[in-house]
């Protein structure tokens, strides 16, 4: 008996498992995959990054932190690109600045970066400010905005022809400098609360 279980039970087995791999729906692999056609071909001919993240540290110990969802190198005539840009900078004196915009452009031999399209800088002292356009230097924390810029702060509401950030002196506190036909809505509350 033990020597027919031997040799049966080893075929039964077998059998449970070719039925297993019959009775399987067989898949197509090709329908598996989850990129569409036309993306497969904007990913070929075009070279990018994903999700890219760039960090790093000023001279005076200010942390930058860069993030996108989306990332094309420099081209012939036309510079590095990034879509959904995400930007936080944490000051050594421990202010803290996050910028986010629609797209942004890297000019290396200018040293220029430019974010473009529903600019936001939020800074945690108070103040959010709105933009069009920002153009930064890649060697420090500085900046300009070539257009009006709308915000809100500690004191009010305020607009503004330009906007200028920089130090006033060498190693000095970055400020947010406001220029051409600055207008204030000063509400006292906002101070009170």
């Amino acid at each position: 008996m033990v020597a027919l279980l031997k040799v049966l039970l080893p075929l039964a087995a077998l059998g449970i498992l070719s039925t297993l791999f019959m009775l399987s729906r067989s898949g197509d692999p090709v329908a598996t995959i989850p990129f569409a056609e036309h993306e497969m071909a904007n990913r070929m001919r075009d070279q990018q990054v994903t999700a890219p993240f760039f960090s790093g540290t000023t001279d005076k110990g200010d942390e930058i932190i860069v993030t996108a969802s989306l990332a094309r190198p420099e081209r012939a005539g036309a510079p590095a690109e990034a879509t959904d840009l995400n930007a936080r900078i944490i000051m050594a004196d421990g202010v803290r600045i996050t910028l986010t915009s629609d797209t942004g452009a890297v000019a290396i031999d200018k040293n220029v970066a430019t974010f473009t399209g529903n600019v936001t800088i939020t800074a945690s002292t108070g103040f959010v400010v709105q933009t069009d356009t920002l153009n930064t230097a890649l060697n420090g924390i500085s900046g300009n905005t070539p257009g009006t810029i709308t915000g809100t702060g500690p004191i009010g509401d305020f607009t503004a022809g330009q906007m200028l950030i920089r130090e006033q002196s060498d190693g000095g506190p970055l400020h947010m400098v406001f220029k051409k036909g600055v207008k204030l809505i000063y509400d006292p509350k906002v101070l009170e609360r």
